[in-house]
């Protein structure tokens, strides 16, 4: 029997056992927030991080309170089955679920890891009631290193689990220090990712006004964890772990030559990283949302065509409604476009 092209494309991607959302919209956003409404409820009955609130006036519509900022939910950030609609009508087969702002590493030790429980078995029942639509990053207890990989070693026969979200920042300590290479080193053996979203940014005194927390500082907060990770040798000491900066890397990618002249003049840099900061840009991935098509063309021309991957933000004001588009708006060949929109999502979280 002879096949034409298409049938025998159709027959190569089943024999991948691929699921069949994957197949009909061949699209993974790995950058797609999740509210447990267990979290929310928890937050607004046992108190919060510091500086964040529920308001919960409307409980079909809570808004989350940050100061003089609101942000309204609306019920597809837990809702599974609305979820699913918006995914459709986007085109997007599959969403990695992970919590942001504000995480649980502001709590007590013991608080935090029963948040954390309660955000991670969502991810876990999001998987099994929707095993094609939905995979999970976890959500440590980060300030107690050993309660956080007590989670991970819960979690670590979950297929539902394919890495952990980590702050950019963890308040008082930062991504490089001592105390959270354990955890790398569980995640590098599990063969998780690491992906990072800022919560707590710089400078949140001088960018209160016009929103600039989110516009400016999120993106500036990013670009910060990466030098760390570089400079704090966490990039070396674990070569086969997986990181993805959001928000197309932050400020990264586009002051990577700063970084890197500063490595041959500041002492200060002397031996701190084992290679010049450029060929760092491949050790990292990073998702579409730069809100500029020049951008992006700049980010997958550096970086490559191998470290892009699809992302919305999902569902935030200041997130992609149309990631899809963002990408085949590129112009892309067939062949890179997939490797942007679903296949190094594919390689990265093990589908």
């Amino acid at each position: 029997m002879r096949l034409d092209r298409r049938s025998f494309f159709r027959m190569s991607l089943g024999a991948l056992a691929l699921p069949a959302a994957l197949l009909r919209y061949r699209t993974i956003d790995v950058h797609s927030h999740y509210f447990p409404k267990e979290f929310l409820n928890s937050l607004r009955t046992e108190g919060s991080a510091p500086g964040f609130d529920v308001d919960f006036a409307d409980p079909a519509r809570p808004i989350l309170v940050q100061g003089t900022v609101r942000t309204p939910l609306d019920e597809s950030y837990w809702d599974l089955e609305k979820r699913i609609r918006r995914m459709d009508a986007q085109r997007v087969a599959l969403h990695v679920l992970s919590l942001t702002t504000p995480m649980v590493h502001w709590a007590p030790p013991q608080r935090g890891a029963a948040l954390a429980k309660i955000v991670n078995d969502a991810l876990v029942e999001a998987n099994a009631s929707f095993p094609e639509r939905f995979i999970g990053c976890a959500t440590l207890p980060l300030q107690a290193p050993d309660a956080a990989l007590k989670e991970i070693e819960r979690l670590s026969d979950k297929s539902a689990i394919r890495g952990v979200c980590l702050p950019t920042s963890l308040g008082d300590r930062e991504l490089a220090d001592p105390s959270v290479f354990p955890i790398y080193e569980r995640c590098e053996a599990l063969n998780w990712t690491v992906l990072l979203h800022p919560v707590t940014v710089i400078g949140s005194a001088r960018l209160q006004p016009y929103y600039l927390r989110n516009l400016l500082g999120n993106p500036y907060d990013t670009g910060v964890a990466a030098a760390l990770l570089i400079f704090g040798g966490v990039l070396d000491r674990f070569p086969r772990l997986n990181f993805v900066l959001p928000h197309g890397g932050g400020t990264f990618p586009y002051l990577s030559g700063r970084l890197e002249k500063g490595q041959t003049v500041r002492p200060e840099l002397k031996n701190k990283a084992e290679r010049p900061v450029r060929e760092y840009l491949h050790r990292f991935y990073y998702d579409t949302i730069t809100h500029s098509a020049s951008q992006l063309r700049f980010l997958v021309d550096l970086a490559g065509t191998d470290r892009v991957m699809l992302g919305s933000d999902y569902c935030f004001d200041m997130g992609d409604d149309h990631p899809v588009e963002t990408v085949t708006k590129l112009k892309l060949s067939r062949a890179d476009r997939d490797k942007v929109l679903f296949m190094n999502a594919q390689r990265v979280f093990r589908l």
